[in-house]
């Protein structure tokens, strides 16, 4: 071997770590670009179709255009029967509802919308009537519509919003969907301009959310920082610590951290090599 060339010498663990680090890298890659299952997938921007028909509270065959009507809106998902969720949430909604500082019906309307395809006029009247009767002070009850409809045409809402749900055999026997906690708020074009996740809102999110959707502004989604720290629990129907994520990074980081002083150090001794040859 000529007495000009060497040999660089690699650490003996550097390879097979470089090779498992960049395995956990895209696993972890992967792990973070799968759809879930349940929850949500937002699309910002995006376009409710308004010709799809539904049934109102009051029987009449409707479009979510002709609900809207040229006014933004607020767009909850939910089904009348629930036992969980959403019993709390159209709670809250019709609580917050009385504080914001925006006349209902001539500057915004809200839509409850079913995804349970077996639920009817019926159901949608009692939990319009229940939650109006709820309210502090009388509310416009023509600027609350409570819609039914055939499962295709719900799903065509539920993908344009990106509300992922699955019906499931509950502990009692009975079924029952699991599903996330959202409020849309929406363009008087229909766009998605807002997610405000969760059971409990503040009165003033929902005003800004409105006044905003009135302008067509897409806001990103509040606290959307946090909820990356959280996972929605199906089982519990709660929103719960996503302990495993944090718990990938930090592997991940360490890994590459010890990787780069191995690179380091390893550079080090080479340079120490070549200054005492």
């Amino acid at each position: 071997m000529s007495a000009g060339i060497r040999r660089k010498k690699t650490h003996p663990i550097a390879l097979p770590l470089y090779w498992f680090a960049c395995l956990l890298l895209c696993a972890a890659a992967g792990y973070a670009d799968t759809p879930p299952t349940l929850g949500m997938i937002e699309h910002p921007a995006g376009q409710l179709p308004l010709d799809v028909p539904f049934v109102d509270d009051e029987g009449h065959r409707v479009t979510l255009g002709e609900v809207l009507d040229g006014k933004p809106a607020i767009l909850t998902l939910n089904y009348y029967g629930c036992p969980g969720l959403c019993t709390p949430q159209l709670n809250d909604l019709a609580q917050n509802l009385t504080m914001v500082k925006l006349a209902e019906g001539k500057e915004y309307k809200i839509i409850t919308l079913s995804f349970n395809p077996d639920e009817g006029p019926a159901d949608a009247a009692k939990k319009k009537a229940n939650l109006l009767a709820s309210m502090p002070r009388p509310f416009d009850p023509a600027a609350w519509t409570f819609l039914t409809g055939r499962d295709e045409n719900i799903r065509k809402v539920t993908d344009a919003v990106g509300f992922q749900y699955e019906k499931q055999v509950g502990p009692n026997g009975m079924e029952e969907y699991v599903h996330p906690a959202v409020l849309v708020a929406l363009s008087p074009e229909g766009k998605i301009t807002r997610y405000l996740n969760g059971i409990q809102q503040l009165p003033f999110d929902i005003q800004m959310a409105l006044m905003e959707a009135t302008q067509g502004k897409v806001r990103p989604t509040i606290a959307k920082g946090l909820l990356f720290c959280f996972a929605f629990d199906p089982k519990n129907k709660t929103y719960v610590f996503a302990a495993e994520k944090f718990g990938a990074i930090a592997l991940t980081l360490i890994l590459a951290g010890f990787f780069l002083y191995l690179v380091l150090s390893g550079r080090k001794k080479r340079s120490m090599e070549d200054k005492n040859a």
